[in-house]
């Protein structure tokens, strides 16, 4: 069973601190926080138990992974029904080069986040993959340029 734990300013702090580095030392974070370790240790179980803190992640080099190549890609759908949906999302869970995938209100359906290779990788994704999923009327890649800003996990 899941609860509402509360967010006060020391867990707040406690998911700041873990955000920017989830293999910091209970130690460490307790220091930072102004916390003992047991009271840290307590918190930050409670925050993983609630499902505040869902799980931890590496943050990988995108071009040592082959990744590197970044496009969020705008996906209109020409039918707007729940077996249309469920068939992209589907399509999308079983795409590996689509990290993200956001049902949005507004102009289409869908933002995909899309991580690949390079260019050629992308076009064969927006060909071979995106291009065959039934009801897919609109398709709008934007490329990243550039990142200047990105705190994701």
């Amino acid at each position: 069973m899941q609860y509402m734990t509360t967010i006060d300013k020391i867990n707040a702090d406690i998911l700041h601190t873990l955000s920017r580095d989830g293999r910091i030392s209970n130690l460490q974070l307790a220091d930072q926080v102004g916390l003992s370790p047991s009271a840290c240790l307590r918190r930050v179980q409670e925050l993983e138990r609630s499902g505040v803190i869902k799980g931890y992640r590496a943050r990988l080099d995108p071009a040592q992974t082959g990744r590197a190549y970044v496009v969020y890609v705008a996906v209109g759908l020409s039918e707007h029904t729940k077996a249309a949906q469920m068939g992209f999302e589907a399509a999308m869970q079983g795409a590996d080069q689509v990290t993200e995938c956001h049902n949005v209100a507004g102009a289409f359906e869908y933002m995909l986040r899309v991580e690949v290779a390079n260019l050629p990788a992308y076009k064969a994704f927006h060909t071979d993959i995106l291009g065959t999923v039934p009801h897919v009327r609109a398709i709008t890649s934007y490329m990243v340029m550039g990142s200047p800003k990105d705190t994701r996990a």
